[in-house]
């Protein structure tokens, strides 16, 4: 059974990463599977995208973007599979390169440093919330600020951790790199700018399709860790869900937003400018709007309540299939 080996890679992985996350030397040394695709990503949208088609031609172009995008790294990952041995080194190996595709850590810290720097001054939040965010920092007040870090988190919960975790226990490494290749493409291209709103279509509705899952379940477990953190309301996330969720913008962003905003009792979401765009979107919850730093690191405590939650189903699981084999 498939399973027996990608459940419990999933569940390593996770581990892995939100003990050592992905070291400082290495990335210095050879970069991350992210700067890779990223590249990847780069080549193909200065190649591929030209100025003087027309938007079909860029549809079609951006289509077979997303295809060699997607086939390259795919092919590595799964060549990597097959070469490498059966048993525990092999699986160490498989482990050790997936756990690159989870950021438990990484959002972490840097979801925790815009707390830290509202806590010195509204230009510490500022800067510090622009490096998470696409919003313009220039336009958030405090409240703003903390509310941009909170919903970043709930976010990229669903987007940056659940979904990785996920695909991965349902194709192994290749299916994580699928995933992680998708879910980059849709973040430097799949924008309704003007170079990219054609080119990028095929990238963003992918983008959209895989995440689907993902979000849905980022959402059970927010509601879940809010049965066990003190300070957060299971019944008010779950009917934040089941209200609001619906209503983003988003085909998934909502459900992880709805759900930590009606966990913390606060409003998400709604009206935001992007550079000089102002958006408009739904309100996630009907809590207060008036957030502070202090919302960000109950936020970051649900968080981190809802990470233990995933790794233990996963695990749970990951031991079942294995007594069954």
């Amino acid at each position: 059974m498939f399973l027996v080996h990608t459940l419990p890679l999933a569940a390593v992985a996770l581990l892995i990463e939100a003990t050592v996350g992905y070291p400082a030397p290495l990335y210095h040394a050879i970069g991350h599977p992210v700067t890779w695709i990223g590249t990847l990503i780069a080549w193909a949208d200065r190649t591929l995208n030209r100025p003087s088609l027309g938007d079909m031609q860029r549809r079609l172009f951006g289509a077979a973007a997303l295809v060699l995008i997607l086939g390259i790294p795919g092919g590595i990952a799964v060549a990597l599979t097959l070469a490498l041995p059966a048993g525990p080194i092999g699986f160490t190996v498989l482990a050790l390169v997936a756990a690159s595709l989870p950021a438990q850590k990484s959002l972490n810290s840097h979801v925790r440093a815009v707390a830290d720097g509202l806590d010195r001054g509204l230009e510490d939040g500022r800067r510090a919330v622009s490096m998470i965010v696409g919003r313009n920092p220039a336009y958030l007040d405090e409240a703003g600020v903390a509310r941009a870090a909170i919903e970043s988190l709930a976010e990229n919960f669903s987007d940056g951790i659940v979904a990785p975790a996920f695909w991965l226990a349902v194709g192994g490494l290749p299916g994580g790199v699928l995933y992680k290749a998708a879910n980059t493409a849709d973040s430097m291209i799949g924008h309704l700018t003007e170079r990219h709103r054609a080119f990028g279509w095929a990238a963003a509705r992918f983008d959209d399709l895989v995440n689907l899952p993902a979000s849905r379940l980022a959402a059970l477990w927010i509601v879940l860790a809010s049965l066990v953190t003190p300070g957060a309301s299971a019944s008010a996330s779950a009917s934040a869900v089941f209200r609001d969720a619906g209503k983003h913008r988003s085909p998934n962003a909502g459900w992880p937003e709805a759900a930590m905003a009606g966990a913390l009792g606060l409003r998400l979401a709604g009206p935001r400018v992007y550079g000089e765009t102002r958006v408009e979107d739904a309100f996630m919850g009907n809590g207060r709007r008036e957030a502070t730093s202090s919302d960000i690191r109950r936020a970051l405590r649900l968080y981190r309540v809802a990470l233990v939650i995933e790794l233990a189903v996963i695990a749970a699981l990951a031991a079942g299939v294995l007594l069954a084999a």
